[in-house]
């Protein structure tokens, strides 16, 4: 397997710690955002969204992190990163997408760099509606983790929805987001990083971190 991908990408670390998790080995293939390589020539071949991250795994080539974790999840089943019964899949799919969907997409780089190059935002404005949307997407998450308290997102043992979150909250602690007010997703948070499959696959892990 090669994993197309970007170290500060949260979508990216996603799948880092799913394969993690999963114990599988796959090739580490840098696509630098910052120097725009995914809309260079060879990625574009590779990939038609010109996103990260990208898994190729023999002829298959997949696309969007959620899909690509529910692929390896289908493909090596242990440990199993949804639950066995709907309601509780459910319930995991519905947090990963409270943050992979209305959290995320307001504070990725593409949205970002739009908000200040095209609408000439100054760097100020543009931190403060980053943090806005992650800290009160936070609070949803804080009220579904407070609901049903576990040492995880959802049981004692990691699933999808701990796959998103934590990556969240390395960027919530990069742009010096308010953390305090979700006990609940900080303290899933430092469960989850005390295991080595999210430690070791954290951004300043990566190969291509600088």
């Amino acid at each position: 397997m090669e994993l197309f991908n970007y170290f500060r990408s949260s979508a990216s670390y996603r799948v880092r710690i799913a394969l993690a998790l999963k114990g599988l080995h796959y090739d580490y293939r840098a696509v630098q955002l910052t120097k725009n390589e995914q809309m260079g020539e060879s990625y574009a071949a590779v990939s038609a969204s010109r996103l990260v991250p990208l898994l190729r795994d023999g002829e298959q080539v997949l696309t969007q992190s959620l899909a690509i974790i529910e692929y390896l999840d289908e493909t090596h089943p242990q440990p199993p990163l949804l639950p066995a019964d709907p309601v509780g899949r459910a319930r995991v799919r519905a947090l990963a997408l409270d943050i992979a969907c209305e959290i995320h997409p307001l504070n990725n780089l593409r949205v970002l760099r739009y908000l200040v190059h095209s609408l000439k935002v100054g760097e100020e404005d543009k931190d403060r509606w980053y943090r806005h949307w992650v800290e009160t997407g936070l609070e949803t998450v804080e009220r579904q983790l407070a609901a049903a308290p576990a040492r995880h997102c959802h049981g004692d043992a990691p699933t999808l929805a701990d796959c998103v979150l934590v990556p969240q909250i390395f960027n919530a602690q990069r742009f010096d987001c308010r953390t305090g007010h979700v006990p609940n997703v900080m303290r899933v948070f430092e469960a989850c990083m005390r295991l080595p499959a999210f430690e070791q696959t954290r951004p300043e892990a990566c190969p291509d971190a600088f």
